[in-house]
């Protein structure tokens, strides 16, 4: 029941309730939608379905590869989280020993998270979905840094993590996160399969994940204990329908404005740009300058970027 019901949560759900709420509040006049991230997904789903409800689109490192599998998404982001561990590892010299240090204490003996859940080397290494954030490498430098009082972790690391690694306020970005990727095909936990030995919990350096989900989360967390029957219904579930027209959005004429982020881990560059040549009406704006959430660290100035580039200031 609750599997059916999660079913109702993806993009194309989401694009059906926009547009009743479209035409409830704006006299069915078309309206402009900005998509940060997974809002990006929607905005071609959205484009797919209803291209008569939007005027123009902003989008923020979100451009989804259009017939991508989860198990493609990942194969691509795996070596985008390793440069950027090997970036912050670079930046921060001392952080590796750091992260093995606390790797090794977790394996020597239990430690307990506050809310009762075991700190794990698997979800010590979930930390690291931080690094693809304008301020994650100096988050976890940070928490690195105050990890011991004396020779125990500290009540503020174990807090932090808690908080970092919980999912207590958002465990829907977690078990949903690879059925945003499902069309037609089963995701048969798409990330944890295609895991590189790199990224094994013994290995030295030990290096931290990204953005994926594994089976042992809804074991291992409490707020996700719950979905873990869900879950794995979710996971194995082939009768997915598409997101994406491509027919339909290669014929579009919405102008679309995309900031394109050049190291985003989350988000691969070449899926993105491949998707913006398939789709009418997009200009695309490649930077290096910000990362993941460059269009909140920004303040104004890549939502003005972009919407300068729909009224033609740009290109």
């Amino acid at each position: 029941e609750v599997a059916a019901r999660l079913r109702h949560f993806r993009a194309d759900a989401i694009v059906a309730d926009a547009e009743l709420i479209r035409r409830e509040l704006a006299g069915d006049r078309p309206w402009e939608t900005l998509g940060q991230s997974y809002g990006g997904f929607i905005t071609l789903t959205y484009l797919s379905i209803a291209p008569e409800g939007l005027a123009a689109c902003y989008v923020c490192g979100g451009l989804p590869g259009l017939t991508a599998s989860a198990a493609e998404v990942y194969s691509r982001t795996y070596p985008r989280v390793r440069a950027k561990a090997e970036r912050f590892f670079a930046r921060y010299p001392g952080d590796s020993a750091r992260l093995d240090a606390v790797a090794d204490r977790l394996r020597e003996e239990e430690v307990r998270l506050p809310d009762g859940d075991v700190l794990t080397v698997r979800r010590l290494q979930s930390l690291g979905m931080c690094l693809g954030m304008s301020d994650g490498a100096e988050y976890l430098h940070w928490l690195l840094d105050e990890a011991w009082t004396g020779a125990e972790l500290s009540d503020l690391f174990r807090y932090e993590v808690m908080m970092a690694t919980g999912f207590v306020g958002n465990p829907l970005y977690a078990v949903m996160h690879e059925s945003i990727y499902a069309q037609g095909a089963a995701t048969a936990w798409a990330a944890h399969r295609l895991l590189p030995a790199e990224f094994a919990e013994d290995a030295r350096p030990l290096l931290p994940t990204g953005e994926m989900f594994y089976p042992w989360m809804f074991e291992e967390i409490a707020a996700l204990r719950p979905f873990r029957g869900a879950v794995e219904i979710l996971a194995a579930d082939d009768s997915w329908p598409r997101l994406y027209d491509p027919v339909r959005l290669a014929a579009n004429q919405v102008p679309v404005a995309a900031a394109v982020y050049y190291n985003d881990m989350y988000v691969d560059e070449g899926l993105t740009m491949r998707t913006a040549a398939e789709v009418g009406g997009v200009r695309t704006w490649v930077t290096s300058e910000w990362e993941h959430d460059g269009v909140r660290a920004s303040g104004e100035r890549v939502l003005a970027r972009l919407m300068d580039t729909v009224t033609g200031v740009y290109g």
